[in-house]
């Protein structure tokens, strides 16, 4: 039991509870989007679901800086991090092209995007299977950088046009930059993790 213990207690540690945290936000986002909905386009539930989404990017860079410092790394952290990610951004992605903010054109950056995530995730996991890891590039850590920041410029929506015009346009820029370099990365994920299948 007491070779248990150091890691039942970085269950609880405050890096892995922003990562629960992160989780959490993603039903407070839909219910925005419900709100929003109901209300006929409530500026107050675009601006809502920034926030939270804000939030809840800023704890992405923040749980891995405090594991590290802290020196709280810990399984559970590692396997729920990601996972967290991938909630967040696929359900802002699908939210916002159910509600037409992503539309035309541009629901294809939105499918690539969630399509390279869960192509990496299998990638990942099967590596994980011969003990290989996989690191990330800094051009991921760019792209992610900028698919939160399109997000966000989206999820202010029409509630941001009107404060800052173009705010909506700004957005489906930078989600297909994002996709652009969403399609490098993943090709650079899976040709190094295809080599190691291949060996």
């Amino acid at each position: 039991m007491s070779k248990n213990r150091p890691e039942l207690k970085h269950v609880y540690s405050i890096p892995n509870l922003l990562t629960y945290a992160r989780i959490l936000a993603v039903p407070l986002i839909v219910l925005c989007f419900f709100v929003e909905g109901r209300l006929n386009g409530s500026d107050f539930a675009r601006w809502s679901a920034l926030a939270i989404f804000t939030i809840a990017s800023f704890t992405d860079f923040l749980d891995g800086y405090l594991a590290r410092m802290w020196q709280q790394t810990s399984a559970i952290g590692r396997m729920l991090d990601p996972i967290a990610d991938k909630l967040l951004v696929s359900a802002c992605l699908l939210l916002l092209a159910a509600d037409g903010t992503i539309a035309g054109w541009t629901i294809w950056a939105a499918i690539t995007i969630l399509s390279r995530e869960i192509l990496v995730s299998g990638l990942r996991e099967y590596l994980a299977e011969l003990r290989v890891s996989v690191p990330v590039t800094w051009i991921a850590k760019w792209k992610t950088a900028i698919q939160m920041i399109s997000i966000g410029f989206l999820l202010a929506g029409p509630a941001g046009d009107k404060v800052l015009p173009y705010t909506t346009e700004i957005g489906l820029g930078l989600l297909w930059v994002a996709a652009v370099i969403t399609l490098y990365t993943g090709y650079d994920y899976f040709r190094a993790g295809l080599r190691h299948v291949m060996e």
